[in-house]
């Protein structure tokens, strides 16, 4: 009878260790299982915040700290300055092309205008596989299928925004509906309520935020608003605002600070809102303009010392009046009222999100835009990986209104080079020390020229870059018809 009964006491101290053992394992796998988490993660939001047509020192933001000319001298947006304090400020970001809609194109899909052949402006765009590249709204809806994905405001590219993945949206929109007028009259300032639609684009935001909320799904939602682009509108109440400020040494336009102020109000308004949800945590918040300003707005003093300076030119040109604008990103993550010199462009934003959005899996081919969320959550300083060697930027066309000759250039470190298609000279500069652009280095620095130079024309032909051509016309005509490639 002990016996038996030692037998079965070792059996159930035999069984009692079993049972711990296997709850230890169970509770190994429930912890690291994905799909039985504890804390189910979740997939962060993004607003990008796009403006039209604002240069790098177009708002009241310093975004070069030791640099007083990288801010406006008569403008106002104070809150995209509580924006810049809750997050980070790039001192070099690009656009990738110095006019809209090549720009907007390479923020959707991380490829140069250059790779896309869209270069310009009211561009056929028959090549262009808007149903198969892989956009910001298709990439996070392959990370996470609850994701949704709203556009409001200027689209000013090709195909409906339906086919890059946007659930909601006003359509192919241009800069006439918001009310863009291409004549002389569209530097007089007209007063209404809701100027370049700002209010009412951003009241819709407001309505898709709240919507997503409540609905529990991650959100990626574009705000391309019509402003600073001419028509110059304000509300009467906001140019009466600066009747009595003396004018800057840069900007001076009464109407233009007005149209800035109210556009930096509708922002205000957004973050009221995000913070009122309780969703600061959850969301990234990304600003940036798809251009360099308009030079030679009336009163300034063109090319000189244009509303752009101390950066030289501006839009329509691959200078860099015309390609540096002010980037501001907040989130979860990034260290508060933080600048980054680290060398951006707009093609950058797609690979940045999908690493944001926490997916790893997503391969990404024939993009240029590298990932700088290491950079934003300040977990490393190593350069951005790119599939190429640089930051490009390809304007192969005669503009009637800029510099009227075809050019290339490319950015890599601290060094720019410009090349010109019409005698092939170049120039070259260290942007460190000469953010105007002042003192061509091609003589002095001959193999660094020569090594950007070999870059540049060696990814023009790589990627069969649109060339120009004397009667060259790519406004209607596809491209399949124009032999006009490197």
């Amino acid at each position: 009878m002990m016996k038996n009964f030692k037998n079965m006491k070792q059996r159930s101290i035999q069984f009692i260790k079993t049972a711990f053992f296997l709850v230890g394992i169970l509770s190994f796998l429930y912890a690291c299982s994905p799909t039985m988490s504890t804390k189910e993660e979740k997939s962060p939001n993004f607003i990008l915040v796009l403006a039209d047509d604002q240069g790098w020192n177009g708002t009241s933001v310093k975004m070069m700290q030791d640099e007083p000319g990288s801010k406006s001298d008569y403008f106002e947006t104070p809150n995209l300055e509580l924006l810049a304090e809750k997050g980070m400020r790039f001192s070099d970001a690009y656009a990738s092309a110095p006019v809209c809609a090549p720009s907007r194109y390479s923020i959707q899909y991380g490829k140069t205008p250059a790779r896309l052949s869209l270069i310009r402006v009211g561009m056929n765009t028959d090549h262009i596989n808007h149903e198969g590249f892989v956009s910001i709204p298709k990439a996070l809806k392959k990370i996470n299928s609850q994701y949704i994905a709203a556009h409001f405001g200027k689209w000013g590219m090709g195909s409906e925004p339906s086919v890059f993945g946007y659930d909601v949206s006003d359509g192919a929109t241009k800069n006439k509906d918001g009310n863009f007028d291409n004549d002389k009259s569209q530097w007089k300032n007209v007063f209404k309520k809701d100027p370049k639609n700002i209010f009412s684009l951003t009241d819709r935001a407001i309505e898709f935020i709240v919507s997503s909320k409540k609905e529990k799904k991650p959100f990626f939602l574009q705000i391309s608003h019509y402003a600073a682009h001419s028509n110059v509108e304000s509300k009467e109440k906001s140019y009466e605002r600066f009747n009595k400020k003396p004018k800057g040494a840069q900007q001076k336009d009464q109407g233009f600070a007005a149209m800035t102020y109210d556009l930096d109000v509708g922002l205000g308004v957004l973050l009221k809102k995000i913070e009122e949800l309780g969703i600061e945590d959850d969301t990234y918040i990304i600003y940036m303009s798809d251009n360099g300003s308009v030079p030679n707005i009336p009163g300034a003093k063109k090319y000189d010392r244009s509303y752009n300076y101390p950066l030289s030119r501006g839009k329509w040109d691959a200078f860099e009046g015309g390609v540096r604008v002010p980037l501001i990103i907040a989130g979860p993550g990034i260290k508060k009222g933080s600048e980054s010199r680290t060398p951006i462009s707009g093609s950058d934003l797609l690979p940045t999100i999908i690493d944001l959005a926490g997916n790893k899996k997503i391969k990404l081919t024939e993009i240029d835009g590298g990932s700088f969320a290491s950079v934003l959550l300040n977990r490393d300083n190593k350069p951005i990986k790119r599939q190429v060697e640089g930051i490009f930027f390809h304007v192969p066309y005669k503009n009637g209104i800029a510099l009227k000759r075809p050019h290339s250039a490319v950015r890599q470190g601290d060094y720019k080079l410009i090349k010109f298609q019409d005698d092939k000279s170049i120039l070259l500069f260290n942007l460190a020390k000469d953010k105007k652009e002042k003192l061509n280095l091609a003589n002095k620095k001959t193999e660094k020229a020569k090594e950007l130079e070999k870059i540049l024309d060696n990814y023009l032909v790589e990627v069969h870059a649109p060339k120009w051509q004397d009667g060259i016309t790519w406004k209607n005509t596809p491209l399949k018809e124009i032999n006009s490639n490197y």
